[in-house]
């Protein structure tokens, strides 16, 4: 069984690998993880009673609190600005006072005092004891470097050390929270409550409450609270919240409204299509969400090499102070500092924090502008992709197909309609108006060809020329570059009804800016005539054209592409799930309706827009770029001052740091990251 629980207080990303720690260790507790980012823990049990030992471990954590099922609140951080305010009022004149020279002592008591009113809490985390894993931590290190500052009489930099060091983590907790923000503006796409009606009379509820088959009123500025279908009339939708689009959507009757939009326009009546469990906004939260699950490889790497580094620069801190003066007359003193300024630098919560936190970002970005994502490890492959590859219809085609003529009869269209109004494929679409009282049963899909159906009781088949050659049944082809559809009935050819569908509005600019962002090449994989595929493409910056293609031989053709690199694959995301898992990262257009559209792909475009592609592949490389960025600076600027701190004591103090310079390696860099990682905020062009 598997939960998730939403806490608050869980300060850092170093405590959230502590907790995950403890609760694996727990029996009946696996796959346990803490998100720092999120504020949330997810977890797989085996019984309820190995759920409340964990619930218990969680709540008994330093400070977090457990708050699932409850509103979250907002972070003030009064506790943490009180502090250093405190703190700050006493080393002031402290500092005044030791410019004056006077008493050494009130001096000392003044810095004692500064000290104490911002290390409080960090001195007590220290002390509270889980395990040599939660030991060596930020709060050790800052504990040891400003006790040891005061221990050889240096009172102003123990002071200055906690001062600085409580004023940058609240500073990196502000923006950490503000990035957090940007992803809980989401949850505002959520209503909260939906007018039921119930014949004449009207009462609200709460949209969990509504089943499939309820009528709702949505009235003039209410959101969508559930996907439904619009009974009568017409509306006018913003979908700005769900895609990412400023422009109005308009809607007739028995178009689908997606949960999560502004009704514009007049008040309408709708009916329930999906419960809100099921609702687009449910699965655009639940991917979002979620999307810290699946770690891409620098979050990977940084966890790791965080367990194994904080320990082995303890041992080098170790060996500063106490190897060194074996060969000069052991004179420890000398290299205190420097081994504590070792133990400060070596600090890893830049790396820690501004890694996932960028990831993090990066997801809400993107989900900004209707792109969805399930994990950070697909940002790192789209942003690594040289080879995109999609499907002709509902892709690069708007996929609403409609009927131009109809061969041998109207027979043969009533067939074909009665036969497709049981199918999902994009080309039953062209049917829909075709009013008809025959009835199907036992209708049975042929992949990649076409319907078998009862109609009558006569067997009647509607599909390509490939499923009538197949079947026996004697048929010529149509001399057209139109969709055909062949219509037989026991055994015998009726006659077949051409269809067509318009290649969508912004593929030849998308196909462009994709090939912009670094993408080398591109194709269509098609089930469609060769002949039929280059009419619809022509003139579409394309590389390559493989038709004629059953949904089951897409992957080896996908296999072909994978060679020459990274391969994206864009297609609706029902038919093209072999494909979709044959290449190394996918996107499906829209059809947040559907199941296989988000089971299958690690993209969903909610626009149902080509044009939001490239900004995906943009946000991606912006992404990757900025993880790099903060790995780079992190840890050059740390191994540049550890240097200078050891080889400056070495040659007799010429490049000697004092300790806030220390402190600056790891709280000031820590929040530059940070601050860099927020650029992701900022808006992604295509």
């Amino acid at each position: 069984m598997q939960k998730i629980i939403k806490i608050r207080n869980l300060d850092c990303a170093a405590c959230a690998a502590e907790l995950s720690e403890e609760l694996n260790g727990l029996e009946g507790i696996s796959d346990a993880a803490a998100d720092f980012i999120n504020q949330r823990v997810s977890l797989c049990y085996t019984s309820q009673e190995a759920l409340d030992k964990a619930l218990y471990a969680i709540a008994h954590f330093e400070e977090v609190e457990i708050v699932d099922g409850a509103p979250q609140k907002k972070e003030r951080h009064l506790k943490e600005i009180i502090s250093i305010a405190v703190s700050a009022a006493f080393f002031v004149p402290a500092l005044v006072c030791d410019l004056l020279g006077l008493n050494e002592w009130l001096v000392f008591g003044l810095f004692f005092a500064s000290f104490a009113a911002a290390g409080w809490s960090v001195i007590w985390k220290t002390l509270h004891f889980r395990g040599l894993s939660s030991f060596f931590d930020e709060n050790f290190l800052m504990t040891v470097a400003s006790v040891a500052a005061f221990a050889i009489r240096e009172s102003m930099e123990g002071a200055a050390v906690m001062l600085l060091y409580q004023i940058g983590e609240l500073l990196q907790s502000l923006a950490v929270g503000s990035s957090r923000g940007e992803i809980k503006k989401l949850l505002e796409m959520k209503s909260d409550s939906a007018i039921l009606l119930e014949g004449e009379n009207q009462r609200e509820v709460s949209p969990d409450d509504l089943k499939v088959g309820d009528v709702i009123l949505i009235r003039k500025g209410d959101k969508v609270p559930v996907d439904c279908t619009l009974i009568d009339g017409a509306a006018s939708l913003d979908t700005k919240s769900l895609t990412g689009e400023a422009y109005l959507k308009e809607v007739e009757a028995g178009a689908e409204l997606l949960s999560g939009c502004v009704n514009a326009g007049n008040a309408v009546k709708a009916r329930v299509l999906r419960l809100s469990s099921d609702s687009a906004v449910a699965k655009i939260l639940n991917m979002v969400e979620n999307s810290s699950a699946k770690k891409a490889k620098p979050e990977k790497f940084i966890t790791k090499f965080a367990r194994i580094y904080t320990p082995v620069v303890v041992l080098l801190a170790l060996v500063i102070a106490l190897v060194p003066p074996l060969f000069q007359g052991f004179n420890f003193t000398t290299w205190i500092v420097p081994a504590i300024e070792f133990l400060v630098i070596s600090c890893p919560c830049a790396l820690i924090i501004s890694v996932p936190l960028t990831y993090f970002s990066g997801v809400g970005a993107l989900a900004r502008h209707g792109i969805l994502t399930k994990g950070a490890v697909y940002l790192d492959e789209l942003a690594k992709v040289k080879v995109a590859a999609f499907d002709k219809t509902g892709t690069l085609t708007e996929g609403r197909f409609s009927v131009v003529k109809v061969n041998g009869g109207e027979r043969a269209l009533l067939l074909a309609a009665c036969a497709e109004k049981a199918s999902s494929h994009p080309l039953a679409q062209a049917f829909a108006g075709v009013e008809t009282d025959l009835r199907a049963e036992c209708v049975e899909e042929i992949s990649g060809m076409g319907l078998c159906a009862k109609i009558d009781g006569r067997e009647v088949l509607v599909g390509s020329l490939r499923l009538m050659r197949e079947r026996g049944i004697p048929a010529e082809p149509v001399e057209t570059l139109s969709s055909v559809v062949y219509v037989a009935e026991d055994g015998n050819l009726l006659g077949s009804v051409e269809i067509e569908d318009k290649i969508r509005q912004e593929a030849h600019s998308a196909l462009q800016e994709i090939k912009s962002c670094g993408v080398e090449r591109t194709a269509v994989l098609t089930g469609d005539s060769r002949a039929r595929a280059e009419k619809v493409l022509k003139g579409l910056p394309v590389d390559e054209i493989h038709a004629d293609l059953l949904p089951e031989e897409k992957p080896k053709y996908a296999r072909g592409l994978k060679a020459r690199g990274k391969l994206l694959y864009v297609g609706d995301g029902v038919n093209d799930t072999p494909v979709m898992a044959e290449s190394d990262v996918s996107a499906a257009m829209g059809a947040l309706g559907s199941d296989a559209a988000i089971e299958a792909s690690d993209f969903v475009l909610a626009s149902d827009s080509l044009s939001v592609l490239p900004k995906a592949i943009k946000g991606a490389k912006k992404t990757r770029k900025i993880v790099a960025e903060n790995i780079v600076f992190s840890i050059s600027v740390k191994v540049a001052l550890m240097v200078v701190s050891v080889v400056g004591v070495a040659i007799g103090g010429a490049f000697s740091l004092p300790i806030w310079a220390a402190v600056f390696g790891d709280v000031g860099v820590m929040l530059l990251a940070v601050l860099n990682s927020m650029r992701m905020r900022a808006k992604i062009r295509a």
